[in-house]
């Protein structure tokens, strides 16, 4: 799915009644949602607790067990296995780049089922002082409040840019 597709998605699911929870709702509220509302509430408060920079986003949302597939033809583009895996080869050697990590600017959710469509901006700086900015669009499959899979679509050339020109961190000596 291309991320035109994705997006087109997005908003039709957009217009599926029904599908609104509130971000603030966790733990025993969420019990009386539908799956829907519930999952939505669930990856709602975890990428507003993002955006403040509290917490592990990638342990709170992820399954140990994830397929994390990123899309496209760039370096970064294929499948992880395992959130460690996720995050030892794509998420580690990408923050280790950046001057201020990545936060979600901007967010709009969707979700029927057990799946959940993140459209969302994120920024930050890079560790040449330029400023990261992308769009991505996430959709998640929750079991248990976990994603067990995400496939994810973002601008790769931006994001193997970063990858490509910030040198690598200075390690102890």
């Amino acid at each position: 799915m291309t991320p035109a597709k994705a997006l087109i998605l997005a908003t039709m699911i957009c217009a599926i009644p029904g599908l609104s929870a509130s971000a603030s709702m966790t733990g025993a509220q969420t019990e009386a949602l539908s799956p829907s509302q519930s999952n939505k509430a669930v990856i709602s408060a975890a990428f507003d607790r993002w955006s403040s920079g509290d917490g592990d986003f990638f342990s709170a949302v992820l399954s140990p067990q994830v397929i994390w597939t990123i899309e496209g033809s760039g370096a970064s583009a294929g499948v992880y296995r395992g959130r460690d895996d996720f995050v030892r080869r794509a998420v580690a050697p990408f923050a280790s780049k950046m001057q201020s990590p990545v936060r979600p600017a901007t967010k709009r959710i969707w979700a029927e089922g057990d799946h959940v469509i993140v459209n969302w901006s994120g920024e930050g700086v890079a560790g040449d002082g330029r400023p990261y900015q992308n769009d991505y669009v996430w959709i998640l499959r929750l079991e248990d409040g976990k994603a067990v899979e995400v496939t994810a679509f973002l601008d790769l050339p931006a994001y193997d840019a970063v990858l490509g020109r910030v040198p690598a961190p200075a390690g102890p000596r």
